[in-house]
């Protein structure tokens, strides 16, 4: 999926909601199985409830590789579901994957080629050769940096500034010096970043270094982090956000009702974000 066909499904559906498959097989409701056979059936009812009101789907590869390999074949039944009965959602591997080289170039064929994702997550650490077998050789496929993440944990290194004794001219929060660096290995159709809803106001300075690129959100839901917020500071002309949520819908209910429950979790989401685009002058 290429930007502007992002753009379109946003407009479309006057919502930019992602929807993270974190699909714990001990956390199955009631009728489902606890296996990976479940884990196709609850995403599946997950996906059917709510596909007309997201744009994104982003299973989460722990959940998915703690079962093995019947995992694997968990997930790639739900890709190719998606792929056959919703070739309009955008699709996001989170595998935070990041290595040297030719390792790098086989995660890209694992995740781009074999199970036909429209993006992933990569960690920057180890720098731009990297990312950047991740961003050859493939058109309308996407990066997505992990640059200022949502838990707390992610204060320990992203907005570090250097000791005194460390002499670093200018002092820059590691965070911001990643997206500095990182935003010219590739551009705004192939490239976004992560950015936590619970940084607020940090989101209005990711924007001062990257005004176009899209943004994935996670944080809001169960993390607290405020969707009004994130709009305020991190919205642009095109929207330029997806924001995520997964334990606050997929897991609404742990009955025979979870898709209906999940489905009006969705709901209530999408309401504000059609609120949101309604009265701003992101994609008029």
């Amino acid at each position: 999926m290429n930007r502007q066909e992002l753009v379109q499904q946003i407009k479309k559906k006057k919502s930019f909601l992602c929807i993270g498959l974190d699909s714990d097989v001990t956390k199955m409701p009631k009728g489902i199985s606890s296996d990976a056979n479940g884990i196709f059936e609850f995403n599946k009812q997950i996906i059917e409830a709510t596909h007309d009101l997201c744009v994104a789907y982003k299973p989460n590869m722990a959940f998915y590789e703690s079962l093995g390999s019947q995992g694997w074949v968990a997930l790639e039944k739900t890709m190719k579901y998606l792929n056959e009965n919703h070739p309009d959602i955008f699709t996001i591997a989170d595998a935070k994957r990041g290595d040297i080289g030719n390792t790098s170039k086989l995660y890209a064929r694992a995740f781009f080629e074999q199970m036909n994702f429209d993006s992933i997550t990569v960690a920057p650490y180890m720098g731009s050769d990297s990312v950047k077998p991740f961003l050859e050789s493939y058109n309308n496929k996407w990066v997505i940096l992990l640059a200022l993440t949502s838990n707390p944990g992610g204060r320990d290194f992203q907005i570090y500034t250097g000791d005194i004794l460390d002499n670093l001219v200018p002092r820059t929060a590691l965070y911001k010096k990643v997206i500095e660096v990182s935003k010219d290995w590739g551009n705004t159709n192939n490239m976004m970043y992560v950015v936590g809803a619970t940084r607020g106001q940090m989101i209005e300075q990711v924007r001062r270094i990257i005004p176009d690129h899209f943004l994935l959100v996670p944080g809001v839901g169960a993390q607290g982090g405020s969707l009004q917020d994130v709009a305020k500071y991190g919205m642009n002309k095109d929207c330029g956000l997806l924001v995520n949520a997964s334990r606050s819908i997929i897991y609404a209910s742990n009955g025979e009702d979870f898709a209906a429950a999940a489905r009006n979790e969705a709901l209530s989401m999408q309401k504000e974000m059609e609120h949101i685009l309604k009265n701003s002058a992101a994609i008029q």
